[in-house]
């Protein structure tokens, strides 16, 4: 086994901040607010199906195509985690971040019947900052053993946004407005940290020289 087990509870922890499944109810009560019991279940489980397979796409093209495009693991490190930065300040302000979902995407897509695949699948699900982290991960995985874990845990992440989402009205109600920002905002200091270490890691590659003794 190449990754260890602290690993891939790591990689469990930072998928669960980036799709922040609680982060998700108020958008997908907005978008379904005149929908029947039925239509949101559906939807529902569309925008599990499409995140689950985006996600897993970019994991399996993650390391074909950074040879193809010529790109280093080093430098899309240092991207994705910029991205994942971006998101963590949106997330302690306790505002959607407009790297993630647009409020017009939202407005649109609140005047249409279809919502499951756009906005809710992308970018509310799989945003950019997910769809990073899998790319990362796919390029990192050695063999296939590393592969059906993730792929796993990817899995298990969708899990509980589709739970999040079935909850979505008692969770509302129970948290409401102020207890869905105080959320936001744990989960925002803990993406924080997750992309400075992607930061970190992927310059100390680019610049081994940068990895000095520890004080």
């Amino acid at each position: 086994m190449v990754q260890d087990w602290k690993s891939y509870a790591e990689i469990a922890v930072a998928l669960l901040v980036l799709l922040d499944p609680i982060g998700a109810v108020p958008v997908f009560v907005t978008l379904t607010a005149n929908h029947s019991a039925e239509e949101r279940r559906r939807t529902i489980n569309q925008a599990s199906a499409t995140a689950f397979i985006v996600l897993m796409v970019a994991f399996l093209a993650g390391d074909p195509l950074f040879h193809i495009l010529g790109i280093s693991i080093a430098s899309f490190t240092v991207g994705g985690g910029v991205i994942l930065m971006l998101m963590a300040i949106a997330m302690l302000q306790a505002r959607p971040s407009r790297v993630n979902r647009a409020e017009e995407e939202v407005d649109r897509a609140a005047r249409r019947a279809a919502v499951a695949v756009v906005p809710l699948g992308i970018p509310v699900a799989a945003g950019p900052g997910a769809i990073s982290a899998a790319l990362i991960y796919g390029e990192q995985a050695k063999n296939w053993t590393d592969d059906a874990i993730i792929l796993g845990i990817f899995a298990l992440v969708i899990a509980c946004f589709w739970i999040a989402l079935n909850l979505a009205g008692p969770t509302k109600r129970v948290l409401g407005t102020t207890g869905i920002n105080v959320v936001t905002r744990l989960l925002g200091l803990i993406l924080m940290a997750v992309s400075v270490q992607f930061i970190a890691n992927g310059l100390i590659a680019l610049f081994p020289g940068l990895r000095g003794p520890v004080l």
